[in-house]
């Protein structure tokens, strides 16, 4: 088996599969494999209403659940800057359309950017700007900026928005994350490093949850359990192998109620089923480049995500993605693989293809999505102010679940 984190964590093969995929809700056919690859979301409010909790108490009310926020927020700060040696920056909330510097979450298109003009001294010097989707390709850019060395990175404060989520329990069209990028040699673009990387965030992740309960010690309940010290690691290749009948998100799901806390490697390569486990842009995180030799299966991929099963919502939770960035190479060919080589015309993609853009690691970790899970709460809506529809606040309402406004 190639990928975990100690001999207690492996997940073998060869182990029982504990799930009928002739229940499973979400099928078992190519086309529904197809379908997952739109994201996680949940798709309609009748589904949403079946998944809520049914038994929600806050454990901590609107005056204290702000005062744990602002206190997590800055352990966790302090605490990735401290671990990753990174330091914190301002970071932009609009960018300009000609930049290329805007992230398109997916390479399929379906998740455009708020754009708007700028007249500017009456449409002498416009400027057409977009609201950024989440600042990846920016923090690379910056590392040159800040002069960062190899070993040295940023973290920011960053926000945006994201009009094309279906607005449920963990997906609103307002984004909050820590987004770090930090400068690494040619050598450490490997999986090793990426895990060990992994492992910094992890500690951090862990900790933080022990600070929010020392100062609230109400969070600390036996059906709520911890999460664990070390977390699981896992190829999507094997994920695959272990339930190759289920689409992604199931695959997911099952898998987090064995390991509770997992990072899944080498998202957006198609798998041996001939699709990728998940989309992902083709010129930010590296999904292209062989791994066989460090996994001994037929891997590629930098890249992963942090999953989490969450004990209140009782489903899968995700709090971060991140990967070693791509280099000249593999945006090449992330580009050809996309038909997005038009791409090579903006600023930022030049930059990497002639080697002016530093190699580097890097990730977001949604700040709501990690409060939520810390502070046990069953809606994103509990820890961030954005924008709810009626319907959804009317049946948070009736299940004790009161979203901020």
């Amino acid at each position: 088996m190639g990928i975990q984190t100690s001999d207690q964590h492996a997940l073998a093969l060869n182990e029982t599969v504990e799930f009928d995929a002739a229940n499973d809700p979400s099928g078992d056919s190519q086309s529904s494999k197809k379908a997952d690859l739109a994201g996680p979301g949940i798709g309609d409010y009748d589904e949403l209403e079946k998944i809520l909790p049914r038994d929600y108490n806050p454990l901590l009310n609107p005056k204290e659940t702000q005062q744990a926020i602002f206190h997590v927020k800055r352990y966790i700060e302090d605490n990735l800057c401290k671990e990753l040696s990174l330091m914190m920056v301002e970071v932009p909330l609009i960018v300009d359309a000609d930049s290329g510097v805007n992230d398109m979450l997916d390479r399929d298109g379906s998740r455009t950017p708020i754009q708007f003009h700028i007249s500017n001294d009456r449409d002498k010097h416009p400027i057409d700007a977009q609201v950024v989707q989440a600042a990846t390709k920016w923090k690379r850019m910056a590392l040159k900026q800040f002069e960062c060395r190899p070993g040295e990175g940023i973290c920011t404060d960053m926000r945006a928005v994201r009009k094309d989520y279906f607005l449920d329990h963990d997906h609103s069209a307002y984004v909050d994350q820590w987004d770090w990028e930090r400068v690494i040699t040619n050598e450490q673009r490997n999986l090793e490093f990426l895990k060990s990387i992994v492992r910094k965030i992890w500690k951090v992740l862990v900790g933080a949850e022990k600070f929010a309960q020392n100062m609230f010690p109400e969070l600390r309940q036996s059906r709520y359990p911890n999460l664990p010290e070390e977390l699981t690691f896992i190829h999507a290749e094997e994920l695959l192998a272990i339930y190759p009948d289920l689409p992604r998100k199931r695959r997911e799901t099952v898998i987090l109620q064995k390991h509770p806390a997992i990072f899944i490697i080498g998202i957006g390569w198609p798998l041996l089923d001939g699709f990728p486990h998940e989309m992902r842009a083709a010129d930010y995180d590296d999904w292209v480049t062989d791994t066989s030799k460090q996994t001994q299966r037929d891997t590629h991929g930098l890249n992963g995500d942090i999953l989490v099963w969450n004990h209140v919502t009782q489903r899968r939770h995700e709090l971060s993605s991140m990967g070693i960035r791509v280099n000249a190479e593999s945006l090449r060919r992330q580009l050809e693989m996309s038909n997005l080589l038009d791409n090579l015309k903006f600023p930022y993609h030049q930059a990497i293809v002639n080697n002016q853009s530093p190699l580097s690691i890097g990730g977001g970790i949604g700040q709501s999505r990690t409060l939520m899970l810390l502070l046990r709460k069953a809606h994103l809506g509990e820890v961030s102010v954005t924008v709810w529809p009626k319907v959804l606040k009317e049946m948070c309402a009736k299940k004790n679940i009161f979203v901020l406004e």
